[in-house]
Order: structure tokens, then C-alpha cells, then sequence
């Protein structure tokens, strides 16, 4: 029982992180990168569907994102859908490709980023804690079901503490990392 759960706890962190990792690679640094793009929906015959299946998308150099359409008559839908998702891009239409320029962030919207980056990090702190909290209550059930002792209750509830904080600590390293690429001029 006792394995199970750190089992289940580690997945339903590392879960966790994975959501945290997606979150922040939507925020926008000064740099181009095809991901930024990652969570657009373009109307796609009345259907949203994701840009990377409707497009390719492409990072040619630091400063630009070019988007190559499969079709020609979808162009306008996925500049709409750019504009829509407030990223503070502007695209460009030309021929059949539809161009993106990447804009540098000026300090003010830094910061802003920055503060966003931080609310996440907290987010997924929250999130580990809950899990956290779940297992605990599945032990301390186990425990007075007579499933496990108090020993060993008492050693499982340090292990997922350790388990918990390793996660944490992950999550830090997470936000540090992405306000040092923000922060980057």
C-alpha cells in the first residue's frame, strides 16, 4: 500500500510540473520560439483545431515566427486567431506565409511577465500541496483501518513530506530559470 501511493504521488506531481512547464512556455520572452504559438485554436471549418495541424510553424532566426498555412484559404482565420490571443503579436501577411515579428519586451512588460511566471509557480505549488494532502488522508485512512501502523504512518507521511518538497524545489527552479530568460535583455 505504502509503495502505491508514493507511486501515485510522484506521478500526480511530475504531472503537475508537466502543466506548469506548458504554462510557462506560452509566456512570450524577446525570443522567437514556435511554442509561444502552442495553445492557438484557428477556426478550421467551423472547428477550433490547434495552428501546428492546419500550419507549419517556424523560428528562421531570434526575432521572427513564420507561419507556412497548408492551405491558402485558412491565412486570414490564423491571423485572427493570433491577434485573438493577446499575445502582443501583430502578423503579417505575405503570399502564401504569414510572418511574425517578434517585438522586444520593454522593462515595464517584463515585469508584468514576471509577476505572471511567479502566480503560476504558485499555482503549481498549491497543486503539489493538494496532492500532498490527498495522500496523507489515504494513509491516515489506511492507519486507522488498521491497514498500516503508526510507525509506519508516521515514516510515510515524512517520506511524502520529502517527496513533496523535492517537487517544490523543482517548481522553484522552474520560475527562476524562466524570470532569468525574461529578465535577459
Amino acid at each position: 500500500m505504502l509503495k502505491d501511493n508514493y507511486n501515485k504521488c510522484k506521478k500526480r506531481m511530475e504531472k503537475s510540473l508537466e502543466s506548469l512547464g506548458r504554462e510557462l512556455t506560452g509566456i512570450r520572452t524577446g525570443k522567437a520560439t514556435t511554442t509561444i504559438l502552442d495553445g492557438i485554436k484557428v477556426d478550421y471549418y467551423g472547428n477550433p483545431t490547434p495552428l501546428k495541424q492546419v500550419a507549419s510553424v517556424s523560428a528562421p532566426d531570434p526575432k521572427l515566427l513564420v507561419v507556412q498555412p497548408w492551405e491558402k484559404t485558412v491565412i486570414p482565420d490564423i491571423v485572427k486567431a493570433i491577434q485573438k490571443a493577446d499575445l502582443g503579436l501583430n502578423p503579417v501577411t505575405e503570399a502564401n506565409v504569414i510572418r511574425i515579428p517578434i517585438p522586444p519586451l520593454n522593462e515595464e512588460r517584463r515585469k508584468e511577465m514576471v509577476k505572471l511566471v511567479k502566480k503560476f509557480g504558485e499555482d503549481g505549488k498549491i497543486a503539489i500541496r493538494n496532492i500532498r494532502r490527498d495522500i496523507i488522508e489515504i494513509l491516515k485512512k489506511g492507519q486507522k483501518d488498521s491497514i498500516i501502523s503508526e510507525d509506519e504512518y508516521h515514516q510515510a507521511q515524512k517520506n511524502i513530506q520529502d517527496i513533496t518538497d523535492e517537487h517544490i524545489a523543482r517548481v522553484d527552479e522552474m520560475i527562476e530559470d524562466k524570470e532569468a530568460e525574461l529578465m535577459e535583455v
